[in-house]
């Protein structure tokens, strides 16, 4: 005798019929990115907006560089720069509005800037000086963060909890390609999907996890296709049309705004520079194809169309390059002043209520930077 032959064993009746819970059609990403320079619906874009995306392009490129610049010169312990990927950034910061938040990763330092953080505290973490650099609720930035995709979950947290105040708040998290392997990704979205919580994700698909090419990360026909599993729509945009970039997380965020849960948004870009001043990107990709991308520059790109269409000239591109080297001159002078430290702060903001462990930790500071300023006969006692 079987179990399911037993007296009183349970047996189950056949299933209804299976219906998906949403129609995933609607969900999916077109099969190519969406483009708006170089096609026909870049005659409907807003001039003033292409000029202003310009005039940040420009600027964060310049920025790029002095950052990178200052890595060299050991005024920076580490700087993962983002060049080539600008349009992702600058989008970002320009889409959203004062009372929105932006949730960065540690290669997000110019999508702060260019929503208005000063350029020095920006890099202050990268710098090795304070915590974050930056008050978070002054800028509606959360922090730089450094763990992969840990972000992620925090914004979808903020924005779930914004609408259940009835606050008109949107979160926009940044990713790599790289993030969407961790499971924090997965938390996110998951949570994302279920709460309808209005927050936008935008993976840039730069095209390596440091040395690690997507290939080896993903089967999935692209990174936008994830968002069907999740119950969200999934948008697939030219990461360096930035144009397009500022469209399609514009309809993201209006979305969200409107009630209508998350959007998890895939811009294919590239990293033209090494992941950091750290990393030797020679020995795991060809000049050929860095210098194929160099091709589809960002800046480039949305510089033809202003100029063919007669909305930018030399005048307005040398006005540009000047305002972003003014910019990258008072980085660099500020930069190389040497900051006032207070090694005390390593126990500020840490929790809102000290553990045991920290104030031990802390009488223990305070007792040898007190024996210090004793002088040499006071060191060592």
């Amino acid at each position: 005798m079987t179990v399911m032959e037993q007296r009183g064993a349970y047996r189950p009746t056949p299933p209804p019929a299976w219906q998906p819970r949403t129609d995933p059609a609607p969900l999916l990403p077109d099969a190519l990115p969406h483009r708006v320079l170089g096609t026909e619906a870049a005659a409907e874009a807003d001039p003033l907006l292409l000029r202003r995306l310009y005039a940040e392009l420009v600027r964060g490129r310049r920025y790029n560089t002095q950052a990178t610049a200052l890595t060299k010169q050991g005024r920076l312990a580490v700087y993962p720069s983002s060049t080539g990927q600008e349009a992702c950034e600058v989008a970002a910061a320009l889409v959203l509005e004062e009372r929105d938040w932006l949730f960065p990763s540690y290669r997000d330092t110019l999508a702060a800037v260019a929503r208005g953080l000063d350029p020095v505290q920006a890099l202050t973490l990268l710098r090795g000086d304070w915590h974050t650099g930056y008050d978070p609720r002054e800028h509606r930035i959360a922090p730089l963060c450094t763990p992969l995709a840990t972000q992620l979950p925090h914004a979808v947290g903020l924005a779930h909890a914004a609408r259940l105040k009835g606050d008109d708040v949107v979160a926009l998290a940044l990713v790599g390609d790289g993030g969407t392997s961790e499971g924090d990704f997965h938390e996110a979205l998951n949570f994302a999907a279920v709460w309808q919580a209005p927050v936008v994700f935008l993976v840039q698909n730069n095209g390596f996890a440091i040395s690690v090419p997507l290939a080896k990360q993903t089967a999935a026909p692209s990174l936008a296709h994830k968002a069907v599993g999740y119950g969200m729509p999934g948008r697939l945009v030219d990461g360096n049309d930035a144009a397009a970039v500022h469209e399609v997380l514009s309809d993201a965020v209006a979305h969200a705004r409107a009630g209508g849960g998350p959007t998890l948004v895939e811009a294919v870009t590239y990293r033209i520079d090494a992941h950091t001043n750290a990393d030797d990107a020679t020995r795991y990709r060809g000049d050929s194809e860095v210098e194929a991308w160099r091709a589809h520059d960002p800046i480039a790109l949305l510089e033809h169309e202003l100029t063919e269409r007669g909305l930018l000239d030399e005048d307005g591109i040398r006005a540009a390059r000047e305002d972003a080297e003014a910019m990258a001159a008072d980085l660099r002078a500020r930069m190389n002043q040497d900051p006032a430290l207070d090694p005390m702060d390593l126990f500020a903001h840490v929790y809102a209520e000290p553990t045991p462990q920290l104030r031990e930790q802390e009488a223990q500071l305070r007792a040898e930077l007190a024996a210090e300023a004793d002088g040499p006969q006071g060191v060592g006692r």
